[in-house]
């Protein structure tokens, strides 16, 4: 092949900063009217997975991530959208997440990896025996709770499951059993035979199209990002990635200040984003915030969860939820709730510009968990804490 004939590298387009943050806004549904007709559902397909985890202060965190795209859509409506008529399945994506049903063949090559390596963090007693059970059980009765299906645990810690729990959870990971839906924030098993509908039950798609499916859509629900961003949404391999970005659809971009390589969804590039900013509160596991490196490089912004680390060490407090406004995180506030007033028993705000959106993200939450009052108990700025209060009885009145 002669130096005229070779075929030139792919474009490169040039981001600023700017560029790159409202790009993974947009992606994220957090810049530009929502979709209300969409809902709950639309939502879920935008993001590809919304993480779920036990944590509830103002509300469980897949409640919290709709809330910050559509505002005060109801809970149970949230619930209902969730988990009727076959729209989604829990699986294990960034972690264990809702999944829109459609994803299902895209998560073969996982199912298939967990088959070869024969059990995951259990060994069973007898696994031929065991799963026949549980299959018989939701053959029968099914969909069924751990509970239902005859207990999860052996009566020591949490991780002292039942020959029955390990059972149910392996075939969940290799898709012979579907979790349905959380009921009491128990998962609800069911045959993925009844669950998925026909189109979508199968694993017939190879490793490498699942993961070019997933690259894809982890790009279109960032917008933006590097080889990394893309490996940590669905937590694939960094070597996964690099097998199937270039044919994944993304296109190669570069953004100022980032200093590695990175792609970006090309529709995402065909349309400048534009349109209204949220001003809302954000769950600590909302994947516009899942990954540091990632926040820190587009919101100059450090978000750690402190639930896990012990009460002398915390520094915003137990579920330190982010403050989103004009498209910046500029603070944040570590909620509760007592009776019928919404507790900021920590907030943290970057300016005196950032009080009134605090202001309006806490009386808008409080109204969406039917609290009727705000109480701020400690601010880390003396004048912006009496702002703030002062913010707060106005808006009230």
């Amino acid at each position: 092949m002669t130096a005229e004939t070779q075929p030139l590298p792919p474009p490169v387009t040039a981001l600023s900063c700017d560029d790159a943050r409202r790009l993974a806004l947009r992606a994220q549904g957090l810049l530009g009217a929502p979709d209300r007709r969409a809902g709950v559902r639309g939502v879920l397909r935008q993001l590809g997975a919304v993480q779920l985890d036990t944590i509830s202060v103002l509300a469980r965190s897949h409640e919290l991530v709709p809330y910050a795209r559509l505002g005060a859509v109801g809970r149970t409506a949230v619930e209902a959208a969730y988990w009727t008529d076959t729209h989604s399945f829990e699986y294990w994506s960034h972690a264990a997440c809702i999944l829109p049903v459609e994803e299902w063949p895209h998560f073969a090559f996982r199912r298939r990896a967990r088959r070869a390596k024969g059990h995951r963090w259990h060994i069973m007693e007898d696994s031929e025996r065991s799963c026949a059970a549980v299959l018989d059980r939701l053959t029968a009765d099914g969909p069924l709770t751990t509970s239902e299906l005859g207990g999860g645990r052996n009566g020591g810690e949490w991780w002292d499951w039942s020959e029955t729990k390990i059972a149910v959870e392996w075939l969940l990971d290799t898709g012979e059993v579907v979790c349905t839906e959380r009921r009491a924030w128990k998962r609800v098993y069911d045959l993925a035979e009844r669950a998925v509908p026909d189109g979508l039950l199968h694993d017939d798609l190879d490793d490498a199209e699942c993961l070019r499916r997933l690259v894809a859509q982890a790009g279109a629900a960032m917008g933006v990002a590097t080889r990394a961003d893309l490996a940590d949404y669905h937590r694939l391999k960094g070597e996964q990635v690099d097998a199937v970005v270039a044919d994944s659809g993304l296109v190669p971009v570069e953004v100022e200040g980032w200093g590695k390589p990175a792609w970006a969804d090309p529709a995402a590039l065909a349309a400048p984003p534009r349109g209204r900013h949220r001003t809302t509160l954000l769950s600590p596991f909302d994947s516009l915030i899942w990954d540091r490196p990632r926040t820190e490089r587009i919101f100059g912004f450090t978000h750690r969860l402190e639930a896990y680390v012990p009460r002398p060490r915390r520094i915003h407090g137990y579920f330190a939820m982010p403050l989103l406004a004009g498209g910046q995180l500029v603070g944040r506030v570590d909620p509760a709730r007592e009776g019928t007033t919404l507790v900021a028993r920590q907030v943290s705000v970057q300016s005196a510009k950032a009080v009134a959106p605090m202001a309006q993200a806490l009386r808008e939450a409080a109204s969406w968990v039917g609290c009727d009052a705000v109480r701020v108990d400690r601010c880390d700025d003396p004048k912006l804490a009496a702002a703030l209060r002062a913010e707060l009885t106005h808006t009230s009145g």
